[in-house]
């Protein structure tokens, strides 16, 4: 296999960035609040069985912080969730995995748990 040159080093970068910003478009029909950086919309609902929930937060200190004032639960456990700085999120359960809302960190999340239980994580 050649090594890597100048053009193909140029080429990959630029189709990375391609994808990286198709990637931020709002798909057509979806909630618009859901894809600024405002605080996304709550949500409460029933996903593969598990009570999946979001709301805005108003706790204070570092644990709270990373959630961009937003908290999210499965079954009534906090999911702990971290706002990226290009408005994507990631979960404790899913941290190389961002998605474009909390409510989707919900859901990779009861994924991932696959019928476990959510522990909660210690606070720092």
């Amino acid at each position: 296999m050649p090594g890597l040159t100048r053009r193909r080093a140029l080429t990959a970068a630029v189709a990375l960035a391609a994808t990286a910003g198709a990637a931020t478009l709002v798909a057509p029909g979806a909630p618009a609040a859901e894809h600024q950086h405002g605080s996304p919309d709550p949500f409460d609902e029933v996903y593969k069985g598990r009570r999946i929930q979001g709301r805005p937060s108003s706790g204070g200190g570092h644990h709270h912080e990373h959630g961009g004032g937003y908290a999210v639960f499965v079954d009534g456990v906090e999911l702990h969730v971290m706002r990226n700085a290009d408005g994507t999120w990631i979960s404790v359960v899913s941290h190389y995995d961002p998605v474009p809302t909390p409510r989707a960190a919900a859901r990779t999340a009861v994924d991932e748990l696959q019928g476990a239980p959510l522990l909660p994580f210690p606070a720092n």
